[in-house]
């Protein structure tokens, strides 16, 4: 009888441990078990079979070449191109600077949104979500419920007095992540250059959907696309990284990523090296294979997205710079900002080897601001806010237009222009028509030229995410919070990083840009899908640093 009890109490202190740790670490087992979900087979690293132009170059005038390099999270002093850099200035990117100083340096430049997605179809397509409908960066699947179930749970034990993450369960007939996207029946500028003429290859991030959403099917002949988030394989003897305990979504990152391509659609594989350097090997293949014929190369780079991870050698290169200056995860941070810099300097250079810088466009952006989520200080400095939030921080982007044959080095263009205006833009450039549908976007070359009139309607630019809706005209700018109807009103000639909040002393200039919001607004399409997340982000902080009770909030629904 003893013995049965000392049995029966052994198993009953063994569940009670069993279930303390279970409860304990409940988070981490769901993330784990949800992360993994749906996850497909990856074949070896496959030779990519690149579609050959032309052996001689067709005589006559050819129209220009273009290659648009797209950054991912890049922050405005991410590059030392405006005489910051990070750390103090000790992080450059030179090869970026060169681009800038050889073509024209856009001083007042946006991106179409503050996150992903929303920026890269305003970038493909020149036309606001309020008519394609998408609005919302389409997430992976579980990584809103567990995101938020991460962020709730960490500001629990560390009492943090920042509001909780809100998720809400889409209700009806909604998409999932493989059904979201931008839809088909929108007209690509890879669509427009294909009818030119143009060749036209897709590498990278795409993030626009998948099937008939996808690059292959959206007017791109060829497509290398990212199907995974890792830039190495986790455990690769040459990748130094650099996990952020305090961040949710890159404990969601790490779980869920994989190290993965597909090309055209195909089953995935592995890449043929870190992930920045392997896409800019293809991408000279690319140009090498297509320097008889026009063609349109887009280059969306992962770098500097999270997760954080840098190759042993970036990483020595930048320790060696900074030392002790720098945290583990800045220097990470740093080895990926120069391997995107390196990609810069590596298609320049090969445009030149083929003879084709004269008459090549190349474009340099970043989909949205730098992500207060990864905790390294001053990228987006001297501006307010972060990726997730439409404070300066968040939307400002570098953009960077190099065109020998039209545009004079040195050139600087301080009207503000966004992501929007690069369709009609480049359409113009290449001598091809616009679709008949409405375009936002404005054609830039008479400003890069210098020969002509640039107008926009009501002198005003757009960003929304649901309930978070902002307008920028003239030097006004104006962000409605409708979550707590809360605005925030700056004259950007006067206070450039947003420290004087006008809202109450000046209810005329509020009244006059509130109505511009709702004549923006009126008869605008239908969200394609709704957000199923709200997440109140620190203006002044990034993730890293103890939150407090007065800082500055604002919400981002997504």
């Amino acid at each position: 009888m003893k013995l049965r009890w000392k049995v029966l109490t052994g198993l009953g202190l063994a569940l009670i441990v069993v279930g303390a740790y279970v409860y304990q670490n409940r988070v981490d087992i769901i993330l784990n078990r949800v992360a993994k979900q749906g996850k497909p087979e990856i074949r070896a690293t496959i030779d990519i079979d690149w579609a050959q132009g032309p052996t001689t170059a067709a005589r006559g005038d050819r129209p220009p070449n273009i290659v648009f390099i797209l950054a991912d999270d890049l922050g405005i002093n991410d590059i030392s191109t405006f005489g910051g850099g990070l750390a103090s200035g000790k992080i450059s990117t030179p090869n970026i600077d060169r681009l800038a100083s050889e073509g024209a340096i856009f001083t007042q430049a946006y991106a179409g949104n503050a996150t992903c997605a929303p920026s890269r179809a305003m970038l493909m397509t020149g036309r606001y979500p309020t008519r394609t409908g998408f609005e919302y960066t389409p997430t992976p699947p579980g990584m809103s419920r567990m995101v938020t179930m991460i962020s709730n749970d960490m500001k629990s034990k560390s009492d943090s007095p920042i509001d909780r993450m809100v998720y809400t369960k889409p209700e009806g007939d909604v998409p999932d992540f493989y059904g979201q996207g931008l839809p088909s029946e929108e007209i690509t500028i890879a669509e427009i250059l294909k009818e030119t003429d143009y060749h036209t290859v897709h590498i990278g991030k795409w993030h626009l959907g998948y099937g008939e959403r996808g690059a292959h099917n959206q007017g791109f002949d060829e497509s290398l696309h990212m199907d995974d988030m890792y830039y190495l394989p986790k455990e690769d003897p040459n990748v130094v990284n650099a996990e952020l305990d305090f961040d949710p979504i890159d404990k969601f990152l790490w779980a869920r990523g994989d190290f993965a391509n597909s090309f055209n659609g195909g089953e995935g594989f592995r890449p043929g090296g870190y992930l920045t350097d392997y896409w800019t090997d293809e991408s000279l293949k690319v140009i090498e294979a297509n320097k008889n014929r026009p063609f349109f190369l887009y280059l969306a780079h992962w770098g500097v997205h999270t997760p954080l991870q840098a190759t042993k050698a970036d990483y020595d290169a930048i320790n060696a710079r900074v030392g002790d200056d720098a945290t583990h995860r800045m220097k990470v941070y740093g080895g990926m900002l120069r391997a995107l810099d390196r990609s810069v300097g590596r298609v320049m250079d090969k445009l030149e080897e083929e003879g084709l810088s004269e008459n090549t466009i190349i474009v340099f952006s970043s989909d949205n601001g730098g992500a207060g989520y990864i905790g390294v200080d001053g990228i987006n400095a001297p501006y307010r806010g972060w990726k997730l939030t439409m404070f300066e921080g968040g939307i400002k982007a570098p953009m960077f237009v190099k065109w020998p044959a039209r545009i004079q080095a040195g050139t600087k263009i301080d009207t503000p222009v966004a992501h929007i205006d690069l369709m009609p833009t480049l359409a113009a450039a290449a001598g091809a028509e616009l679709p008949n549908v409405p375009i936002d976007g404005r054609n830039m070359l008479s400003l890069i030229a210098n020969d002509g009139e640039f107008t926009r309607k009501d002198d005003a630019l757009y960003w929304q995410s649901g309930y978070l809706q902002v307008v920028r005209a003239g030097d006004w700018k104006l962000q409605h919070e409708g979550r707590r109807n809360k605005n925030w009103l700056f004259n950007l000639a006067d206070d450039p990083i947003e420290q004087n909040n006008l809202a109450e002393a000046n209810p005329e200039k509020l009244a006059e840009l509130t109505k511009l919001l709702e004549k923006h607004q009126a008869g605008r399409t239908q969200s394609l899908y709704p957000y199923s997340m709200e997440s109140p982000i620190q203006i002044d902080k990034t993730l890293a640093d103890e939150a407090s009770k007065d800082d500055v909030v604002a919400w981002w629904p997504n």
